[in-house]
């Protein structure tokens, strides 16, 4: 396997961090080209030093000196804004790019990066979200191969190697339900902040684990599976597996069910779309099935966890409802963090978003972009309508 040359988007984040991990591993087989950040300038800087990376974005612009200053000793080029990465990760320097920037933010640097032909290490479910069709067939066209990173995609996509092209029966997304798994739906609505983010298994950043605890998150990935694997969504079933063991299943018409297995760890996934086809160790968990124990599997309960059941409907619906969705989503989530709304008020207003908005059957990536704005502005009304009657 020869060297390869790895940009990562959202670096001080933390698929960003766990992916320096696995080339901290293997600083022989992969060279750090670009690091980008949006506010953690200290991070950033520390990260550039030790991985020696030919050049930083910082998002913050007004962070920008602090950064320059910092790496002028260093030799490392140091740029300012979103424009920059979408300018930088063109380059012929770079082979591979992942793109773990939180949210719709990651969309455009990620179309550039399709558009140079990249070999895209995806993180940022939201991109296939919110424009899965249009990001998808311009990989196609420019000869962009897109490796999944989420673990339950890379799970998925592993499950599917040894298959010789045989249709997808199902695809069993699995989940671990989050800290509210056996919670009844009165103690859920009164849910803080502090315990949504308490979740039993994975470590994540912020705005994915409120995802967890909504099941959001299994609802975008629902979307992005089917963008991935060409899988309509009354193919795609959500499992809830609390220990998380089993990252997702493909079955095929025999019956014959494949699963991928390994204890929750993301630098797992990370390291296969890094070194695709290829294997390498990993100083991770190993399993031992003799301590595992049993393993349980039940379905989710939509009442509970209605996000699921709107991922379903912006599918079938298709155009921007996606978009919407996502949109309205990370509004929600920001202001549940911000402890302005309560934990159902996130559902609620993405449900009124989705009910309410002007639908696009076959929007390009300027309505893409439009749809967000004007969602993310109807949802910071409805939000501002809720933490002004202080109800939850």
């Amino acid at each position: 396997m020869e060297k390869r040359h790895i940009a990562i988007l959202g670096s001080t984040g933390s698929i960003g961090r766990q992916a320096l991990d696995v080339i901290r591993q293997h600083r022989d087989l992969f060279e750090v080209e670009l690091l980008t950040a949006n506010n953690s300038s200290e991070l950033l800087i520390q990260q550039a030093v030790e991985f020696d990376a030919n050049a930083v974005v910082i998002c913050n612009e007004e962070k920008y000196n602090e950064v320059a200053e910092a790496l002028q000793p260093h030799y490392i080029k140091v740029f300012a804004g979103m424009q920059s990465v979408c300018d930088l990760v063109t380059g012929d320097n770079i082979d591979i790019v992942l793109t773990s920037m939180v949210g719709f933010s990651g969309l455009s640097s990620t179309v550039a990066a399709v558009k140079a032909g990249k070999t895209i290490a995806l993180a940022n479910k939201e991109t296939l979200v919110a424009a899965g069709k249009i990001v998808m067939g311009l990989a196609e066209k420019h000869g962009a191969r897109i490796l999944p990173v989420d673990s339950e995609h890379s799970a998925i996509f592993q499950c599917l190697m040894g298959s010789a092209g045989a249709p997808i029966e199902k695809i069993h997304l699995t989940a671990s339900g989050g800290p509210f798994r056996t919670w009844n739906r009165e103690d859920i609505a009164k849910a803080t902040r502090a315990q949504a983010l308490n979740h039993p298994n994975w470590s994540m950043g912020s705005k994915i684990t409120i995802d967890s605890a909504t099941m959001m998150n299994k609802g975008l990935e629902i979307i992005e599976a089917r963008w991935l694997f060409g899988t309509p969504g009354e193919k795609i079933q959500v499992v809830i597996h609390p220990e998380s063991i089993i990252h997702s299943m493909v079955e095929y018409a025999d019956g014959s069910v494949i699963a991928q297995m390994g204890h929750p760890d993301m630098r797992e996934a990370i390291q296969f779309a890094f070194s695709y086809p290829f294997r390498l160790p990993l100083d991770n968990r190993k399993l031992n099935f003799a301590e595992l124990g049993k393993m349980s599997f039940f379905a989710p309960d939509p009442e509970k966890f209605p996000a699921l059941g709107l991922a379903y409907e912006a599918l079938e619906k298709g155009g921007n409802m996606a978009c919407i969705m996502n949109a309205a989503n990370e509004a929600a989530v920001a202001a549940f963090l911000r402890e302005e709304i309560g934990f159902y008020d996130i559902t609620d207003i993405v449900g009124q978003c989705m009910n309410g908005a002007d639908f696009a059957a076959d929007p390009d990536l300027e309505t893409i972009f439009e749809t967000n704005e004007t969602i993310l502005a109807r949802a910071s009304e409805l939000i501002g309508r809720i933490s002004g009657r202080k109800s939850f």
